[in-house]
């Protein structure tokens, strides 16, 4: 069983419903859950916010705090993964913003990939519990991407179990 397949049995069995807001990855993420047969169920939503508009127009991710961090930022990973996790009613959102080929404007490293990762219910508290990183692949433009998407799946399980051990 590859790590993928893994984190999809992983979902199902914690009842886990997934949405994805996608930047550089360009909708991997959710594809590569959704090649697991039986994973249906664990796959809400899947948002592509490739250009900067999109992000401010459909995930409400503020251009000020673009303007603040950059494109490329955990700030705007965890803004992307709020907004999709509120239009989708899904249990987890994973989002991801990166530069895979040619080095950003503002001089982010090629291969640099944020990525966010929220929990609507693993508090008692009802409030949502959320992580962010940052990664820097290599490759081109395809490996990066693919290596981003994979990432961004096979931490699911690490962010649970820490995110019920700090407020479970």
């Amino acid at each position: 069983m590859d790590d993928v397949e893994h984190v999809a049995h992983f979902l199902v069995r914690h009842g886990l419903v997934v949405a994805t807001a996608e930047s550089c990855t360009a909708g991997l993420i959710a594809a590569k859950l959704a090649e697991v047969p039986g994973c249906g169920s664990c796959l809400r939503l899947a948002v592509v916010t490739y250009a900067p508009e999109a992000k401010t127009g459909v995930l409400d991710v503020s251009q000020d705090l673009i303007d603040r961090h950059g494109l490329t930022s955990e700030a705007v990973s965890l803004a992307m993964a709020r907004g999709v996790l509120a239009m989708s009613g899904a249990d987890l959102a994973v989002a991801n913003t990166g530069v895979a080929d040619d080095g950003a404007d503002d001089g982010t490293p090629v291969g640099t990939q944020c990525f966010a990762w929220i929990f609507r219910t693993a508090s008692r508290a009802g409030q949502p519990v959320e992580f962010a990183e940052t990664r820097r692949f290599g490759g081109d433009r395809n490996t990066i991407r693919a290596a981003a998407a994979e990432w961004a799946l096979t931490r699911i399980p690490h962010y649970l179990t820490l995110a019920r051990a700090q407020h479970g």
